[in-house]
């Protein structure tokens, strides 16, 4: 006989094997009397996939993000992240759920008075993994984003693609479900935007599935993604291969 525990990760398994690995529908989400910052989308993004999210300013992307990151639950709709219903999940299981997202930041949110080293471990510490097995982990997780060096360096000692490069091995060191990078290259000279961008495609090719919103044209029409374009709170375009849609 299963145990529960065991009941509601297949339970799970099977939702992500029907609706996908993020399920959006009829999602709207007000945050007053004026017009929705969404307004009725419906997505699904299935197990593995690389999306893309564009759109101008204001439109949207912000919300989704929140929403997927439990941060929102919606007015209307329903919003289903690996299998769980996110309205309903309590408190206590936010953090949880939540570790098994990997989040990139544009201003990279690293803590300034640690190490490279202590910034990428703090993310094992809080969910109690093994010291033995942090310092087994992180040195690997290091070398792969091409820091292995600067494991001593302290975030003001680095450039910005390097931060960005620390950000993104805290948030896929725990091998997370799914990898949300809220405009990853926003602050980053176009060298190091292609060199994020291509850690990023490692990772979903790893495995992981990965949603980028950006305002990045040149990388949205180069690696020809699945591109979904929101446009005053709907979504306008939802393509495979897709491109950068104007936003006029």
């Amino acid at each position: 006989m299963l145990s529960r525990k065991k009941a509601l990760q297949k339970k799970r398994e099977q939702i992500i094997e029907q609706k996908g690995i993020i399920c959006l529908e009829n999602v709207t989400k007000s945050y007053g009397s004026g017009k929705p910052a969404l307004n009725g989308i419906s997505l699904n993004i299935k197990k593995g996939e690389f999306v893309f999210i564009v759109g101008a300013s204001g439109h949207g992307k912000s919300t989704l993000i929140k929403l997927l990151l439990r941060e929102l639950v919606p007015t209307d709709g329903t919003v289903t992240v690996m299998g769980y219903d996110t309205a309903k999940l309590s408190h206590r299981q936010i953090p949880e759920f939540r570790r098994n997202l990997g989040v990139v930041f544009q201003n990279f949110r690293l803590l300034s008075d640690r190490n490279v080293y202590e910034n990428v471990a703090f993310a094992q510490r809080i969910i109690e993994v093994p010291p033995s097995e942090i310092r087994r982990s992180v040195p690997t997780i290091l070398a792969t984003v091409g820091l292995a060096g600067k494991y001593k360096a302290k975030p003001k000692q680095l450039a910005g693609g390097e931060q960005q490069r620390v950000a993104l091995a805290r948030a896929v060191i725990n091998k997370p479900e799914i990898l949300l990078a809220d405009e990853p290259t926003g602050n980053l000279d176009p060298g190091n935007s292609w060199e994020i961008m291509k850690l990023i495609e490692d990772i979903n090719k790893r495995g992981t599935t990965v949603v980028v919103v950006t305002h990045n044209r040149e990388i949205v029409n180069a690696m020809q993604k699945r591109v979904i374009t929101l446009k005053n709170g709907v979504i306008i375009s939802d393509e495979e291969e897709g491109v950068y849609q104007d936003e006029d």
